[in-house]
């Protein structure tokens, strides 16, 4: 019953976090920002946010229920690690959330490490600018993709639909919150660091230095990377003055979404 009742508000509470976290975000840019803009929102903006509605719409499409109905699927059947070993239902809940966080950080590294699946990814890292809506900027397959390799967790660890539901909306509120241009005081970001991706953190990952794009590769928690030895605190260059974006992709054409969409089937030398 719980299951259902979550299956059927899913899509409302993610839609109603994903607003509330992006407009949050946009307001604090533009009154604390972290870095200037050399290519404003007007330019960026059209193209990121077409990303995220062509995604939803098509994630929707091709999976209706989602991660949320695949844990109730896996429920129904008793399927899956936590309810094999009968967990308590805050163990299951929060083993979950941790361990969908660990399959989100080793997804990210394949999808640096293969070269196919990195020509859908360099979608993500191609943005000129860094800020809130670099955090939708994904291109479909990838998004497929990616919930196909959640399903599948799911399922394996039998995660219970409340625990998917927790998991997705902090993912999608982290995720924003990480890639936004805002300015946190250092002892604050340092504070933070301990329990979660900061902006400046998760910007190292966005440098066109290739050995800081391979780094910091944690959404929400930020332990994996420290585990995995990933972890680069600061850009070599400084905040203020590191470049974002990748080396083949620097006119500002490519921000059109019609390019954006058709970006992975290109050959584009450096």
């Amino acid at each position: 019953m719980i299951g259902q009742v979550v299956n059927f508000s899913e899509p409302f509470i993610r839609f109603g976090a994903f607003v509330g976290v992006f407009l949050a975000m946009a307001v604090w840019e533009l009154l604390a920002p972290r870095r200037p803009q050399a290519i404003p929102r007007s330019r960026r903006w059209p193209g990121n946010l077409g990303l995220s509605v062509i995604n939803t719409v098509v994630l929707r499409l091709v999976f209706p229920a989602a991660a949320v109905g695949a844990a109730i699927f896996a429920e129904s059947r008793g399927w899956g690690l936590f309810q094999a070993i009968n967990a308590p239902a805050v163990v299951a809940i929060i083993g979950s959330v941790v361990a969908l966080d660990l399959v989100i950080y080793l997804q990210h590294r394949l999808f640096h490490a293969a070269p196919l699946l990195w020509r859908l990814h360099r979608l993500h890292h191609a943005d000129l600018e860094f800020d809130v809506s670099t955090g939708v900027r994904f291109h479909a397959i990838e998004i497929l993709l990616s919930m196909l390799i959640k399903i599948g967790a799911v399922m394996a660890l039998g995660a219970p639909a409340v625990a998917v539901l927790v998991f997705e909306v902090l993912l999608n509120a982290t995720t924003m919150f990480n890639h936004a241009n805002v300015k946190l005081a250092q002892p604050l970001d340092r504070m933070l660091r301990l329990i979660v991706v900061t902006p400046d953190m998760h910007r190292v990952h966005h440098s066109v230095h290739h050995e800081e794009t391979n780094s910091n590769f944690g959404f929400n928690l930020p332990w994996w990377d420290r585990l995995f030895r990933t972890y680069r605190a600061q850009p070599a260059d400084g905040h203020d003055d590191m470049i974002i974006g990748l080396e083949q992709f620097r006119d500002p054409a490519e921000l059109q979404l019609s390019r954006m969409l058709l970006q992975p089937a290109r050959d584009v030398e450096a």
